[in-house]
């Protein structure tokens, strides 16, 4: 195992310092699996309320917007893009104003191709502007990077909004349509993570649709297709004992959506987690005895092994399929570095998603 590993549900701590002195690993990493001492509390029962859910909560200590897209340009060439930015509190207590300000924050883009992956990585600090997010007219950014909402966005399903961001090799600009409402995700929006209390609040957008740009190497070409964003915010997401995730979210080609994960334990006993939603937005948590993931093939990345293809089965769904990445070399080799790129699937439902591998 590495030290490098860490992404948008491990995201949570170092960053704070901004002085980045060492990579930590994930259970050091500011909290994941440390007590959270004097921020708010992850309970069932919340009601999430809109827009207000959109802003931030600077009373928790990690958060963060995280969409993914999967696109075909004019040739039919499929290629996908992420965009996440994070919010970490470096302390509990009032917010502080100017540089005093205890919010830092983070955000990364990224370009996937069969035949390249190209990602970028921006640090902010709060309290001067640079970075942030307003829940009404919403607004995420981070310098001109942005996933912005216009006059006539919902509240309740977040749309349409624009979204877009460069690095030095390629830039890509979207908008995103949705006609169904955001999805609470675990129960109720309380997504659990171990059976010892570690918890998030979770939604998702999983229905947007997406139309725009992509630059890479100065040859534009227009792309089109769907895109999932996650919402998620908590104090203390993991217990002492879990290492990492595998993470899924997939388009199936019937309109349905489906989100699973696996969080491992040093012990093997892994904690799968998963939630179907309907095409037309209803939900069902998936029970843990239900969900087989498992691994089927290896691929050699920035010096590990990772399983980027795999086997997904829900029995009592008659659920039964094989994913396959469209690149396998997707590492993110940011400062807090994973493996993240779009997948396929074919089985008993085909579609498309994205796959997330953290703490290899």
């Amino acid at each position: 195992m590495s030290g490098d590993r860490i992404s948008r549900r491990a995201f949570a701590g170092g960053i704070a310092t901004l002085a980045l002195a060492h990579r930590a690993k994930a259970q050091g990493y500011a909290g994941l699996g440390e007590t959270a001492d004097g921020f708010a509390k992850v309970t069932p029962g919340r009601l999430f309320t809109f827009p207000g859910d959109h802003g931030p909560h600077p009373d928790f200590r990690i958060e963060w917007w995280y969409l993914t897209a999967n696109l075909v340009d004019s040739s039919g060439a499929a290629c996908g893009l992420q965009w996440t930015l994070f919010r970490q509190a470096a302390k509990p207590g009032p917010q502080a104003e100017g540089w005093a300000n205890q919010q830092i924050w983070m955000a990364h883009a990224a370009v996937t191709r069969a035949d390249t992956h190209r990602f970028s990585e921006a640090f902010a600090r709060g309290g001067i502007g640079q970075a942030g997010v307003a829940a009404k007219p919403f607004a995420a950014w981070i310098d001109d990077w942005e996933m912005k909402g216009v006059e006539r966005t919902d509240d309740r399903t977040l749309s349409p909004v624009t979204l877009k961001a460069s690095g030095n090799d390629f830039s890509y600009a979207l908008t995103l349509e949705a006609d169904r409402p955001v999805v609470l995700q675990g129960e109720a929006g309380y997504s659990r993570k171990s059976e010892r209390g570690q918890a998030s609040y979770y939604y998702s957008q999983p229905f947007y649709r997406a139309r725009g740009t992509l630059i890479v190497e100065d040859i534009q070409v227009e792309v089109s297709g769907q895109a999932w964003m996650d919402r998620e915010w908590s104090s203390q997401p993991l217990d002492t004992d879990q290492t990492g995730w595998d993470w899924l979210s997939l388009h199936l080609s019937s309109g349905a959506k489906l989100m699973l994960y696996r969080l491992r334990q040093k012990d093997g006993k892994d904690h799968p987690f998963g939630n179907w939603i309907s095409a037309t937005g209803e939900t069902q948590m998936i029970a843990a005895g239900d969900i087989r993931m498992t691994p089927k093939a290896n691929a050699d990345v920035a010096g590990r092994k990772l399983p980027v293809e795999w086997q997904i089965a829900i029995p009592s769904r008659s659920f039964s399929i094989s994913c396959k990445p469209l690149n396998p070399k997707a590492w993110m080799g940011t400062g807090f570095s994973y493996w993240e790129g779009p997948i396929s699937f074919t089985g008993t439902h085909d579609g498309v998603g994205y796959l997330e591998l953290t703490g290899y």
